[in-house]
């Protein structure tokens, strides 16, 4: 298949490469992730000018009316500049779905305040003892009147430091595991009852867990009809996994950038390593990765705003299991050539390869996607 950005998105990334190389490189981000917010609210700001932040929505919103290429091509370059504003919770996850299926009221109200840089969201979906299983929902909501009480503990929830809001997934019926009988709510930070264990993660981001007592909400803080959420919400994930898998491919090729420079300046015995044989096996396998790594990940991009979810969550469970493999051969062969130095702090190749971890562990790991992607190979019971 061949696949080109348009002069529009071609320019769009021209604008982030130089954005990164002027105002975010190494060591400004080395800054940011100390900092208390583990973010640069200036360059957040600055996405906000660039449309980036509105780039998803419906024009009618204040958006841009992109697609999931468009995400795809802002990831990409999230992932070479190891960037670490909430855009993928914020933007790819939580807009998405509150432009998907929330109320009137609700878009008008949230979607433009995104677009402005001027609200925050984050998606708490998972429990601990459910890992990657969405439907896994033990927090439990129940309605009085026009009002529902939520109560349960969330886990690992991206972004959640900085979070305004937060879309929690509760349930009102049924058992844990059950598809049906989930609901999504949002919930304000400073919701009474609600407690939040703010940690860094190892990739210099941050994430939370969230404790909700009795926290109320009103029927106009429902997401989409009660007990019907599930759907919405793996939508809303298989979204953020291909941007996922964008921002790993960014990450790739910036390890092979890295690795293949190093190559060709660092000297053994009065000659440059990247003479040597054995590593240009290396360096060989680490650019098929790459290329292939890509093919996934516009695989996934060009489905993720399909209809058919069983269509969507294929392919990108297919990208997600190849791309985490890939990533960590990648990340392993770039540390290795670059021996000691490949796992200092001080140097860029150790964050790249961190942050393709903690990627490869995030809405479900290569192993756990191999497998859904099995399943779907799988004959249906009618078809024997």
């Amino acid at each position: 298949m061949e696949f080109n950005y348009s002069e529009e998105q071609l320019a769009l990334q021209d604008t982030l490469q130089r954005f990164i190389s002027r105002d975010y490189d190494f060591d400004k981000r080395r800054a940011f992730s100390a900092s208390p917010a583990g973010f640069s609210a200036a360059a957040w700001s600055q996405y906000a000018e660039l449309g980036l932040l509105s780039l998803p929505f419906a024009e009618e919103f204040g958006g841009l009316g992109g697609s999931a290429v468009d995400i795809m091509l802002v990831m990409e370059q999230f992932g070479q500049g190891l960037l670490l504003e909430p855009y993928l919770s914020t933007v790819v996850t939580c807009g998405s779905l509150i432009q998907d299926s929330a109320s009137d009221a609700l878009k008008q109200r949230l979607l433009p305040q995104i677009a402005a840089g001027t609200l925050k969201l984050s998606l708490a979906a998972y429990e601990a003892a459910g890992r990657y299983d969405l439907s896994y929902v033990g927090c439990t909501a129940q309605q009085s009147g026009g009002s529902w009480r939520l109560s349960g503990r969330k886990t690992v929830v991206p972004d959640g430091a900085s979070a305004d809001f937060f879309l929690v997934s509760a349930r009102g019926s049924g058992k844990t595991g059950d598809r049906d009988g989930i609901s999504l709510f949002l919930v304000p930070r400073d919701a009474q009852g609600l407690t939040i264990a703010a940690y860094p993660t190892q990739s210099g981001a941050r994430a939370a867990d969230l404790l909700l007592e009795n926290v109320t909400v009103t029927a106009a803080d429902l997401i989409g009809a009660a007990g019907s959420a599930l759907p919405i919400i793996e939508r809303a994930v298989d979204r953020a996994i291909a941007a996922l898998c964008a921002e790993a491919v960014g990450i790739i090729n910036a390890l092979n950038q890295a690795t293949l420079s190093y190559l060709k300046t660092r000297k053994q015995f009065g000659v440059a390593i990247g003479t040597f044989q054995a590593l240009k096996h290396k360096m060989a396998d680490m650019l098929i990765a790459a290329e292939q790594s890509r093919s996934m990940a516009i695989i996934a991009a060009v489905n993720a705003d399909s209809d058919n979810a069983a269509e969507r969550h294929r392919a990108v469970s297919a990208a997600k299991a190849y791309i985490g493999q890939a990533g960590r051969l990648v990340g392993q062969h770039a540390v290795q050539m670059h021996g000691g130095m490949g796992v200092v702090d001080e140097l860029i190749v150790s964050h790249y390869f961190k942050r393709l971890t903690m990627i490869d562990l995030s809405l479900g790991d290569a192993d756990y996607h191999l497998a859904s992607f099995s399943e779907t190979l799988r004959p249906s019971s009618s078809a024997l």
